[in-house]
Order: structure tokens, then C-alpha cells, then sequence
């Protein structure tokens, strides 16, 4: 009985551990055969450096490393002597053998709908996507990422907002699926890319997408506590994988500081894929906490041989060619962690190249092997099994023949679960290098490189033509005469004996010879590796200076508050004192401290106003600038959701623009495109501060609404959303308020669903929101007034309101202003009755008249355009002026802050050189809480500065085109100028 129970157990045992498939591999494909790669350098990758060390691995992970490993008798042993060992790199973002999803069929009308059943009400969120279910394994792209020392990736399908999960893979061309695989479902991803899969409209702008990202989020939650009454395959795929690491990718700086916004408001720490352009903003971006993947995909050099193709390039992007190789270096020096990806490069080749390039800024090798190993592990949730060199992890590591990352280093292997790639054969003499041989009296000067595959030739300084091939043993060379008349070859086949290359020689004549190309001297190898000593102890290279924004008209520093004393300026107050001439105006502490004559400078930085005219700052109630990615958000006819203040562009130069026009403040409005739209930004100018700084502090609550042609569609060729008609704008309007009461009715319960346009809503009906409305035609103003009426609410402003004239008495008994153009018409059907006295009337009529811009162009000059109520109407010059300062001010309810030049407000103020209506006027200073962010005397200093600095790299490019190194056609990148209706399908 024991011998039966003997013999059973042994069959368990040996039926457990033979492989049941056929191998006809070679021995490295065999895992359970213990291997010994003996002295060699290895770099473990947690900083350690072991010489002479041993690696025993089995069963695909490592046994044991170190200098005093026990190597079992049976091991198969391979010496490494002189080579380095690392551990192969960790890709922590891709889309490797994914399958490329299937686009949607294109179609003639918008998709408003959803396309699925069972799913998110949103195509575009797919968080029900498996990577596995589009996998297949692709040994071509996996050879190209082994080559660059690549043993493991994390894959998904890169499509949608929500992308569902990814996937860990072993780069094992020697296995399958089933043990490369690591983890099917490894990390759950999103993006700010909609879905091709899909036509769904929604969302049409980058903040319809941040939108989107946070609802869907509020969404799983609700759903989590079983409120649903339908199922949601989405919703569940987002709960199920909320604890795997939450990957984004972002894209650009500010992008960065997007996303992060989202997940502090939805309870996800991010790590974000982005921020190449991470030095621009490094403290921003450090304050995140976030962990970054960092793409490397630096510009190459612009052409700019051409001078007059020269200007299509902005300093900016000639900029980001010099600095944006530091990148990883600033990185580091602020302690953000961060991986390396190639995600981005057009070929995975250019990976060392790039990485060079970043270490000419002082990063070391330790700092980029750990970018590209360990930390990627980390952040992946993976470093148990690959990231480094240690006993029980995966055997992946690369092997080479010298520092990972110098030019001349070659990668011979690289093993993936203890399965040896062969990238190079590194008992394959090396032939590169500079031969000299003599034939018929002639000495040739042959230089091979490319592992024997490429040859130059010369004979002095005639350079021959050749080709050449080495088949790893005999090296074939062939050579053109040094008579270019003589059309006949030379044939060189030598092999290596010792440093040397011998062989024979065989001439044209069909004579053969003996020939020994011999290796350069030592003296001239001595030399060689004094200029390689010499390169290397080049000065670190340098960021170089930064600029806020580092854009051309950018400052070295953020400009700061200042105390200022205008002296003798005209002063238009825009309060009951009026117009005060010869009289001083005290800034301090970013307020309006004194007003009166002869005040006492003190330390006060003095500004002679003699003959020139203080006034407070321009606002525009209306603009449309210093928006990124769509003005609006065209998915849906109601987007209340969504809102400017998510997409502020910190970085558009129309704000300095607007500065030199006088501007301090604005409301960045979204489109016309729907009834409801979204909410508004009111923010300061401040050229150089980051957006959120922008913004107003404790900012009123605005949201666009719109009537008209815009909203239904008056002028589409396919227009299929409701509404369709003017009658059905108001029933939008009377639709959503209603909803909105019944949505309120619904909080305090269990079920009670947040949702962020819902709560908008609420806002406005509880007047904590206010709405600004585009709007021309007098029966829709009419409706919306009554329509808020019925609500328990008034409407705040009608803007742009080219037919106020005519309901002027109405408006001011409802208590709504007036945002007008001061002579705009005939430019659409429903404009045909504006007249340019359409302020004047309005003001006249008791309604709070402003003049806005709605254009890019005339913001810089409302100063002008406030003339033409004097022209049209006769509204007097005090009044005319309050129609860009005061009256905007009172329409955002910040005239308690700005809008007039009184004692405790905001030092928002302009000095204009002559009477600020006149065509003559502009700017000298414009200053925003104190702080100077516009003269003309610094704008003459950046203007130089400009030409200088754009010459500087202008050269350095053509340096580098000089030198052979790649470079791009110059391109011209403006920002497009949004208007009400511009729509980004």
C-alpha cells in the first residue's frame, strides 16, 4: 500500500513539473533549466552597481545576484565578461498590439443620442473596454521595442474618454500568451480624446470633456449604492476598477493642471501622461502631487534658411526646440516623479538619441535607468515583479557592452523571462573603426560603421563611392577608382586578425592581392579619447532663462505690486466728483489709497501724468479670448455643466494685447451655440500669472444663455437638434427650470443623484447665478423676461441686444441691462434692424449700457468704440466712458471692487497719453491690482529683446542644419479667434 502511495505521489510530482507541449527551441526558451550569466557589470537598478556579479535564473525569474552565488552543477553558463547588465525597461504607456478600433461611419446630421443600450449614457465613456479583448500579440513591434531595451509594457485600447483597463505584458518573442500576459487587467485609463467608435456629439470642447470626466465619475458613485433602476456596463467597469492605478492622459502643462482639478473634485490621484512642456510651469504642476509619465518627443530644429519662412515660426516654438530637452532635468530637481515613455515617438529608435540628449543637462544615468525601470514598476503597481534586478523578480534585464546610454554602447541581448533575445550577437567581432591600407601606391583611408554595414572611403580627400557588408566573420567592401572616368570596381574581403582587418584585394584587372587594413594608430585612438574626455567634461548645459509666459512679450519675473504715485493726471473718476484735473492718485497694497493734490510720494514710485489722463480700467462684458480647445460646447442644447473658468488659456497673447488697449478686466462668455450654454469666467489679464490666478477672487456666478438664429440652427445645412424654432428655445428654457424644482425636490433622499447642470440651474432660479444672453430680435427678449419672471428671477444682461431700442422701457422695468455693439448691423437676418443708437436709447431709458467687443480685435480698442455713443446720440463724454468701465462693472456686480477710480478699490487703472476717447490715444501704463502689467517702455525693451533672442536661435538653427542634424518646415500656429457661433465638431 505505501509503495502504491509512493509511486502516485511521484506521478503527481513528475506530471506536475514536465512540460506538456514540444519544444524545438533552443535552450534559452527552456525555463526550467538554470542558467549562470557570470561576471558581469550589473546595474540593479535601485543604485547599486555589482562588478564581476552572477545572475542564476530559473523558471524565468532570478534566483540569486550578487559576487558569491552558488551555481548548481547542472546550470548552463554564459561568461559576460566586459559587458554590462541592466534591467530591461518598463513602458508604462502604449497601445502595443492593440487592435485599432473601427471607426464610425460618418454622417450628414449630428448624433446627439447615445449609440449603445446597457451602457453610459455617453459613447465616449467606455470604461467596459478590456485590452485583453483586443490583443494580439505583434513579435514585429515587440522585436523594435526589445531592440531599445524594452522587457515589459502596459497596453490599452487608446480610444475614448473612458478607456477601460489595460494590460501588463512581457516582451517575450520566445513565448505565448499565456505567460506573457502578466496582468490582464492592470490599470484603468482615461483621455481627453473622444471615441472613434462613436458619432455622439457631446461633448464638442475640451470643457464639455472635463465636464463629462467629473459627471461620470458623480454618476458611479450614485449607481455604487444600488440606485439605479437599469444597469450601466460602464458605470460597473469604473467601480470595479477604481482601486487600480488611474492613468490620464493629458498632453500639454496646463492640461495637466486640468485633469488634476477633476480628480481632486471626484477622489482620484492621477498619473498623468504629459507634460513635455513641464518646465513652464514647475511649480504649478509640482503642487499636484501627481505622478507624471513624460513623453520625449522633443522638435527638431525648424529650416529657417529662408528668412521669410523664418516668421511663420513664433519665439515660442523656437523656444521650446532649445529648452525642452531640460525637461527632465527641472523634473528632477523639483522632486516630481516621473517615468519616461516613447508614446509619441514616430520611432522607438530615436529613444537613446533623445535620452542623450536630456542627460546633456546633468541627468545621470542612475536618474534615467530609474525612469525607465523602476519608477514606471511603481507607478504600474508592478515593482514586484519587474523595475529592478533583484531575487524573485522576472529575469528581464539587457544586456551591453559598455554604459547603457553612451553613443557607442550596443545592446547585445535582452532576456524577458529569462528567455534570451539575441539584438546583436556579442561574440561577433566588432569591425567598426578608421583602417589605412596601401594599394598601387595609393593610400585609402577607410572608415566602417553600422556594425560593418556602412563604409566611407577616401583617397586624401577624394571620397569613393562603396558599399559594404559584413555577414559576421568576412567583411565585403567595394569600392568606385579614383578616376571618375573609369567605371570599373575594387572588392576588399578581409577578416578580423586581431585589430587589424586581413585578406585579399581583388582589382579590376582580375588581379587578387593581399591586403591588411590596419587599424588606427594607439596615438590617434589616444587622441580620439582625449576629445571624448574633452566632450565629456563640457559644461553641463543650462534651462536657460525662463519667461511669464515664456512666450515672446513674456517677463523674466511675474511682474509684482507696487506703490505709485500718479502725479498731475486728468482723473476721470466715474463717481460724483467727475472729471478732476491736475490731481495725484495714491496705489498701494494693490488698492486706491489716496486721491487729491500734492500728496506725499514717500517711498512711492513717482509717475509724471502731466497732460495725460488716469482713468480705471476697461471692462469687457463680452470676449471670447484666452479660451482653450472650443467656445463652445455644442453637444447638448443645454450645457450648463460646462464652464470657461476649466479652460482659461493663461498663455494667449491677446491678453497683453487687450493691456495695451487699456483692458483690466473681462468675462470670457461660451458660445451661442445652444439655448443654455455654459458658465462664464470673469477674470483679470494678468499676463504672466497662471490662469487660476487670472480669475476674479470670490467671482460673481455668470452662464450664457442664447436665442435666436444660433440656437436653432438656422444656418446649418443638417440641423436635427431640438430646438428648431423660437418657440422651442423657450420651451428649453421652461423645460430645464422645471426640471430643476423637481431635482431640488429630490435632495436630503437616498436616492438623490448629484448632478452638476441641475445644480446650475438651481443656482439661477435661487439668484445666485446670474444670466447673460445673447440675444437680437425684440419678441424673444420679450419672452425670456417673462419667462424669468414666472421663475422668480430677472434676467442680468441681454448682450449684444441690437434691437434693445425698441423694448428699452420693458428692460428697465425688469431691471436688466443692456451689452451692446456700438454700431454693428447687417450682418445676419435678424441684425436687420440694429441702428448704431441703439446704446444711447437704452441708456436714456434708465438701462445699465455697456459696449462690449465679442472680438478679439476690438477689445483692444473699446476705447474708441465707447466714443460713438457721444457721435450717436449724444451721451456725454462722462457717461460714453462708463459704457467700458463702470457700467460692465455694475453688470458683473463687481462695481464694489472696479469701474471707477474711488478711494479701497481695486487700482485697476490706465494712463492714457491723450484723451482716452480719442483716435490718438493709448496706453502708457495699464496696471491690474497694483501691479504694472503694460507700458510702453517695457514693451519697447521686449521688442528688442524679441529680435535679438529670435536671431540668437535663428543662428543656432542654422548651426544645426549645418551639422547634418534633422530639421522640420517652418510652420505657422495661431490660435484660432473664437466668435458666438464658432463650433469645433
Amino acid at each position: 500500500m505505501k509503495k502504491i502511495l509512493f509511486l502516485f505521489f511521484l506521478w503527481c510530482f513528475i506530471g506536475h513539473s514536465q512540460e506538456y507541449f514540444p519544444n524545438n527551441d533552443d535552450i534559452s526558451a527552456v525555463n526550467n533549466v538554470s542558467r549562470a550569466i557570470t561576471n558581469a557589470t550589473v546595474h540593479t537598478g535601485t543604485g547599486d552597481v555589482i562588478k564581476n556579479a552572477t545572475i542564476l535564473i530559473k523558471d524565468g525569474k532570478i534566483q540569486s545576484i550578487g559576487k558569491n552565488v552558488s551555481i548548481p552543477k547542472d546550470a548552463v553558463i554564459e561568461d559576460a565578461n566586459g559587458n554590462h547588465i541592466y534591467p530591461s525597461f518598463v513602458e508604462a504607456y502604449g497601445d502595443f498590439s492593440m487592435k485599432k478600433p473601427s471607426r464610425a461611419e460618418r454622417s450628414r446630421s449630428q448624433q446627439y443620442d447615445e449609440g449603445r443600450k446597457g451602457y453610459y449614457w455617453n459613447d465616449h465613456i467606455r470604461a467596459e473596454q478590456n485590452a485583453i479583448d483586443y490583443f494580439k500579440y505583434d513579435e514585429k513591434a515587440a522585436k523594435k521595442l526589445l531592440e531599445a531595451g524594452y522587457g515589459t509594457v502596459q497596453t490599452h485600447l487608446h480610444d475614448g474618454i473612458a478607456r477601460g483597463t489595460g494590460m501588463l505584458v512581457a516582451l517575450n518573442n520566445n513565448g505565448d500568451d499565456g505567460n506573457r500576459i502578466l496582468r490582464g487587467e492592470n490599470a484603468e485609463h482615461f483621455s481627453l480624446d473622444r471615441s472613434v467608435q462613436t458619432n455622439q456629439a457631446y461633448p464638442t470642447s475640451l470643457m464639455g470633456t472635463l465636464a463629462l470626466l467629473r459627471q461620470a465619475h458623480f454618476d458611479a458613485n450614485w449607481y455604487e449604492k444600488g440606485n439605479s433602476n437599469t444597469r450601466d456596463l460602464s458605470l460597473e467597469a469604473l467601480i470595479k476598477n477604481k482601486n487600480l492605478t488611474q492613468i490620464i492622459e493629458a498632453g500639454d502643462k496646463k492640461n495637466i493642471l486640468r485633469v488634476d482639478k477633476v480628480g481632486d473634485l471626484v477622489g482620484k490621484q492621477f498619473v498623468i501622461v504629459g507634460g513635455e512642456d513641464a518646465y513652464e510651469m514647475i511649480g504649478e504642476i509640482k503642487n499636484t502631487n501627481a505622478s507624471l509619465i513624460v513623453p520625449i518627443n522633443f522638435p527638431d530644429a525648424y529650416d529657417v534658411s529662408n528668412p521669410y519662412q523664418e516668421w511663420y515660426v513664433s519665439l515660442g516654438d523656437m523656444r521650446e526646440w532649445k529648452q525642452s530637452p531640460a525637461n527632465l532635468k527641472v523634473l528632477k530637481e523639483n522632486n516630481i516623479t516621473f517615468s519616461i515613455t516613447a508614446h509619441g515617438l514616430k520611432d522607438v529608435k530615436k529613444l537613446h538619441e533623445n535620452i542623450r540628449q536630456a542627460m546633456e543637462y546633468g541627468l545621470s544615468e542612475e536618474d534615467i535607468l530609474q525612469a525607465l525601470t523602476l519608477t514606471p514598476a511603481r507607478i504600474l503597481k508592478a515593482d514586484d515583479l519587474v523595475g529592478s534586478l533583484e531575487k524573485g523578480k522576472l529575469a528581464n534585464f539587457i544586456m551591453t557592452s559598455g554604459p547603457l546610454f553612451d553613443k557607442e554602447t550596443k545592446i547585445f541581448e535582452n532576456w524577458v523571462q529569462g528567455s534570451k533575445h539575441i539584438i546583436k550577437n556579442r561574440h561577433t567581432p566588432d569591425v567598426d573603426g578608421t583602417y589605412t591600407t596601401t594599394l598601387n601606391g595609393d593610400e585609402y583611408k577607410i572608415v566602417v560603421s553600422g556594425d560593418g554595414k556602412k563604409a566611407t572611403i577616401k583617397i586624401d580627400t577624394l571620397k569613393l563611392g562603396s558599399k559594404s557588408s559584413f555577414d559576421g566573420q568576412w567583411l565585403n567592401l567595394m569600392m568606385t577608382q579614383k578616376d571618375s572616368d573609369d567605371k570599373s570596381y575594387s572588392r576588399i574581403v578581409v577578416q578580423p586578425d586581431g585589430k587589424d582587418l586581413t585578406g585579399t584585394v581583388h582589382l579590376p584587372s582580375g588581379d587578387t592581392l593581399p591586403v591588411t587594413l590596419v587599424a588606427s594608430s594607439t596615438e590617434e585612438k589616444e587622441e580620439d579619447q582625449e576629445k571624448e574626455e574633452d566632450n565629456k567634461d563640457k559644461e553641463v548645459k543650462s534651462l536657460g532663462a525662463l519667461t511669464y509666459p515664456n512666450l515672446a512679450y513674456g517677463a523674466s519675473q511675474r511682474p509684482q505690486q507696487e506703490t505709485i504715485l500718479y502725479r498731475n493726471a486728468t482723473v476721470w473718476t466715474n463717481e460724483d466728483d467727475g472729471i478732476l484735473k491736475n490731481t495725484d492718485v495714491l496705489v498701494k497694497d494693490g488698492k486706491i489709497a489716496k486721491i487729491g493734490t500734492n500728496l506725499n510720494a514717500g517711498r512711492a514710485r513717482v509717475i509724471d501724468a502731466t497732460g495725460k489722463h488716469l482713468t480705471s480700467g476697461i471692462i469687457d462684458e463680452h470676449s471670447h479670448i484666452a479660451i482653450d480647445n472650443g467656445v463652445n460646447e455644442a453637444g447638448h442644447n443645454s450645457t450648463a455643466e460646462v464652464t470657461i473658468e476649466d479652460v482659461v488659456d493663461h498663455e494667449d497673447i491677446n491678453l497683453y494685447r487687450d493691456l495695451a488697449g487699456g483692458v483690466t478686466t473681462m468675462q470670457l462668455l461660451h458660445g451661442s451655440a445652444n439655448p443654455i450654454g455654459g458658465r462664464s469666467a470673469i477674470i483679470k489679464p494678468k499676463w504672466g500669472y497662471p490662469a487660476d490666478e487670472m480669475i476674479l477672487e470670490n467671482s460673481p456666478k455668470f452662464i450664457k444663455f442664447a436665442l435666436g438664429e444660433n440656437v436653432k440652427q438656422s444656418r446649418y445645412q443638417n440641423g436635427t437638434r431640438f430646438p428648431q424654432s423660437r418657440m422651442g428655445v423657450e420651451q428649453v428654457f421652461e423645460d430645464y427650470f422645471t426640471r430643476a424644482r423637481e431635482y431640488e425636490k429630490t435632495k436630503g433622499t437616498d436616492s438623490f443623484r448629484y448632478d452638476e447642470e441641475m445644480e446650475v440651474m438651481l443656482e439661477i432660479l435661487n439668484k445666485e447665478r446670474f444670466i447673460s444672453c445673447h440675444s437680437y430680435v425684440q419678441s424673444e427678449i420679450n419672452m425670456l423676461m417673462k419667462l424669468a419672471e414666472r421663475h422668480g428671477f430677472r434676467v442680468n444682461t441681454f448682450t449684444h441686444i441690437l434691437e434693445g431700442y425698441k423694448v428699452a422701457d420693458k428692460m428697465a422695468e425688469h431691471g436688466v441691462g443692456g451689452s451692446t455693439f456700438s454700431d454693428w448691423w447687417a450682418y445676419k437676418y435678424e441684425v436687420n434692424d440694429a441702428i448704431p443708437y441703439n446704446g444711447a436709447i437704452m441708456h436714456s431709458q434708465g438701462v445699465v449700457t455697456a459696449f462690449n467687443s465679442d472680438d478679439a480685435e476690438m477689445s483692444r480698442r473699446l476705447n474708441q468704440e465707447a466714443a460713438k455713443a457721444v457721435k450717436y446720440g449724444n451721451v456725454s463724454e462722462e457717461d460714453a466712458w462708463k459704457f467700458v468701465t463702470l457700467n460692465p462693472a455694475k453688470l458683473l456686480h463687481i462695481d464694489d471692487r472696479t469701474g471707477s477710480i474711488k478711494v479701497g478699490k481695486d487700482a485697476d487703472l490706465v494712463l492714457w497719453n491723450d484723451h482716452p476717447m480719442s483716435v490718438t490715444a493709448s496706453a502708457d501704463y495699464t496696471m491690474i491690482d497694483g501691479i504694472i502689467f503694460f507700458s510702453k517702455e517695457n514693451d519697447l525693451r521686449f521688442r528688442e529683446s524679441i529680435k535679438k533672442e529670435r536671431q540668437q536661435l535663428v543662428n543656432e538653427m542654422i548651426e544645426a542644419k549645418n551639422k547634418g542634424m534633422k530639421t522640420q518646415t517652418p510652420k505657422k500656429r495661431e490660435k484660432e479667434l473664437y466668435e458666438c457661433e464658432t463650433i469645433n465638431w
